[in-house]
């Protein structure tokens, strides 16, 4: 694997955890949000669906040896909704009550969506130092050079 490759599975998966933490930030910031623009329901949760890619072109995947491995990044294959069933809570005097006096409330366990959010940050941290470690090495291969 050369500095390239590295950088690359270093890059996507920095990509693909700030990602992750962007709807984790706004799953947490909609706890509360009962009513969404264009209607009244209530704010659905979001995840995040990744798969493994390919790094390298059709052409360099044909010139790799028998010797070399295939190397995978990861991206984003797209926003998936929960359809989790909202939480119904007694609040009359809400202006998004329903006749009984319900209101609906997203399903959103804060403490779920924090330990997301802490392992995208550690994952985020992990390919930033893969990414800081292989400078590293490259600078060196060039002081070698010198």
């Amino acid at each position: 694997m050369d500095f390239m490759t590295a950088l690359d599975i270093g890059a996507s998966g920095m990509s693909a955890d700030r990602t992750q933490l962007n709807i984790t930030a706004m799953n947490l910031a909609n706890v509360k949000t009962t009513r969404m623009p264009g209607g009244n329901v209530p704010y659905q949760r979001k995840s995040v669906v990744k798969i493994t890619s390919d790094l390298d072109n059709p052409f360099g995947r044909h010139m790799r040896s028998a010797l070399d491995r295939e190397v995978k990044g990861v991206r984003v294959l797209g926003i998936a909704v929960d359809r989790r069933p909202t939480k119904r809570i007694f609040e009359p005097g809400h202006p998004d009550a329903d006749e009984d006096g319900y209101v609906a409330y997203p399903d959103i366990n804060v403490v779920e969506e924090m330990a997301n959010m802490m392992t995208a940050q550690r994952n985020y941290e992990a390919n930033a130092t893969t990414v800081d470690t292989v400078k590293a090495m490259f600078n060196k291969a060039l002081e070698i050079g010198r």
